[in-house]
């Protein structure tokens, strides 16, 4: 029985002009993800893992390859029908949270769900119901000056859960967190993953939580070196 991939890469390549040189971030890229399971990126810094992790979620486009989200060829897509597919499959964590010092925790959880076109009570309570997941039901009207480090990436984790995306990429979500709150945020990802069903993509140095993922992708010199499955 052949497996159900929510993102497949072939062959993917990306490279730079450097001067008088051709510079390969990615060669020769091929890896899998099955609906629902959770895979880790690692290898030393300049492996090639954050390059890699924004070509599959649409962010970048590859110089050669494909790079498939559910069964979509995503290198064939135009820009306005990638945003498109990403609004309504992806979702994305940000190692430095990335959410707008003028809204409150709430009204950050809202923004992807809006800009996809949903809206009204139901999108609310949605956020509110997220919030309250990750612990954080009494910090919804704080703005994010008002939230530890931690509280900030529970806040990014739950605006990346609103759409209910079929997979969801984070680059380094614990990179800037203490220790405790860095072993809340991995069971907050972990948890919502079991719960939900959505894909989980990490880009991560910390090996002891990539070992916690079905799927291990290593990375060096921009190759894959061992892929290890659980």
């Amino acid at each position: 029985m052949a497996t159900n991939f929510i993102l497949k890469t072939h062959k993917l390549t990306k490279t730079y002009q450097s001067g008088d040189h051709q510079l390969t971030v990615l060669d020769d890229m091929s890896i899998g993800v099955p609906h629902g399971e959770t895979a880790t990126i690692v290898g030393p810094s300049g492996s090639g893992k954050t390059t890699l992790l924004g070509l599959c979620a649409g962010l970048d486009r590859a110089s050669s390859g494909t790079v498939e989200i559910d069964g979509r060829d995503i290198s064939k897509l135009g820009e306005d029908a990638r945003a498109k597919l990403r609004s309504e499959s992806v979702g994305f964590i940000f190692q430095n949270f990335q959410l707008m010092p003028t809204l409150t925790a709430l009204e950050n959880v809202l923004i992807p769900g809006e800009l996809s076109g949903m809206g009204g009570a139901d999108l609310t309570d949605r956020a509110a119901d997220l919030l309250t997941r990750v612990g954080l039901e009494k910090r919804m009207k704080h703005y994010p000056t008002q939230l530890s480090g931690g509280e900030q990436q529970r806040v990014a984790i739950a605006r990346a859960f609103i759409h209910q995306p079929k997979i969801l990429f984070a680059d380094e979500p614990t990179g800037n967190l203490d220790e405790e709150a860095s072993e809340i945020v991995e069971k907050m990802l972990f948890d919502l993953n079991s719960e939900l069903g959505t894909a989980l993509v990490v880009v991560t140095h910390d090996l002891e939580l990539a070992q916690k993922a079905s799927h291990v992708f290593r990375l060096k010199g921009g190759k894959l070196v061992e892929p290890t499955d659980h």
